[in-house]
């Protein structure tokens, strides 16, 4: 677990690694960032000009790095109607998959991958995350 932003609002590592290792985590590295990190990564990996939710570097084998970027996280949580918690939980499992070498660039392997994540996080009394109030 990394660090990169203050604790407050972020669900204990203990939890990020109970969902991480319940999605097939093997050696990962977590790292929650600040909006700064987050737009520079995802810029300099994606050519994207702006932080995103979750970024997932596979170094095979199950073994990478996963950056959750918090504001990021945050305001998707209340433009969703969830908590924090819940959207954390399903971005650590998304990244995960990810890592796994699931996808999600067409609609057959983003609903096989939809559906192992909706069956992970209910196993923790999680709601679809697809499900938006």
């Amino acid at each position: 677990m990394q660090y990169a932003v203050p604790r407050r609002g972020v669900p204990g590592a203990a939890a990020l690694r109970t969902w991480a290792r319940a999605a097939g985590a093997k050696a990962i590295t977590l790292r929650i960032v600040g909006a700064r990190e987050g737009r520079r990564l995802n810029r300099e990996y994606r050519r994207k000009g702006y932080a995103t939710n979750v970024l997932s570097f596979s170094y095979g084998n199950m073994r990478g790095d996963i950056v959750l970027c918090h504001p990021v996280v945050a305001r998707e949580a209340r433009a969703q109607g969830k908590s924090v918690r819940a959207h954390y939980a399903h971005l650590v499992v998304h990244g995960v998959l990810h890592l796994r070498g699931h996808a999600h660039d067409d609609k057959a392997s983003a609903r096989r991958m939809e559906a192992r994540e909706i069956r992970v996080l209910a196993r923790f009394g999680f709601a679809d995350p697809y499900t938006i109030k």
